[in-house]
């Protein structure tokens, strides 16, 4: 009797280790699958542009969103383009701390619709570098980005003309840069 209630508890510890495991693996699984997939309009990240462009045009609109508890204004600096497909596109976006303090930012990004997602891919993204803008700090942000020409393999997106590339800021977790950053202007303004 005691080997089969040693035996049920190893089972069911097992299973709690294995669901532990599974639950701390889901995120970067799902975000891996979302990458290679496109899921949920994940764009693609790329080392360099495609060697053709076709005839074939597309819209990329551009969308900002900023977070409630971020003292930032964010925004594209132009509002939509007209790419060639297979053709890489130089766009930026406009960040300014209307704050008092240094703060730190992280983005996070999509494309809709969803689908294109498999064919957008990103060169060059601020979204992969978190943010520290002083005070009244303004910069310009490059996203360099092109849609890749096997989208022209994939029936479903025969009509599609136009894209929306949105980015969302947010304050990020660990602020230890801002608090650096501030630091190091409290001396400097000592001096």
């Amino acid at each position: 009797m005691a080997a089969s209630n040693r035996r049920v508890a190893a089972m069911v510890g097992g299973i709690a280790v294995g669901m532990f495991a599974l639950a701390y693996a889901s995120v970067p699984l799902y975000q891996l699958f979302c990458q290679v997939t496109g899921y949920g309009g994940t764009t693609q990240r790329a080392e360099a542009a495609p060697d053709r462009a076709i005839d074939r045009w597309m819209t990329v609109s551009f969308n900002a969103d900023v977070a409630p508890d971020l003292p930032w204004s964010f925004r594209p600096a132009e509002r939509s383009v007209r790419v060639r497909v297979g053709e890489p596109m130089l766009v930026h976006y406009v960040a300014e701390n209307t704050g008092r303090e240094p703060v730190v930012g992280t983005a996070t990004f999509n494309v809709q619709p969803s689908k294109i997602g498999a064919y957008f891919s990103k060169l060059e993204c601020f979204c992969f570098i978190e943010q520290v803008l002083k005070p009244g700090e303004k910069v310009e942000m490059p996203v360099t980005f092109f849609i890749d020409p096997d989208v022209v393999k994939d029936r479903h997106l025969d009509s599609l003309g136009a894209v929306t590339l949105s980015y969302s800021f947010f304050r990020a977790k660990n602020q230890e840069g801002a608090r650096t950053l501030a630091s190091a202007s409290a001396l400097e303004a000592r001096r």
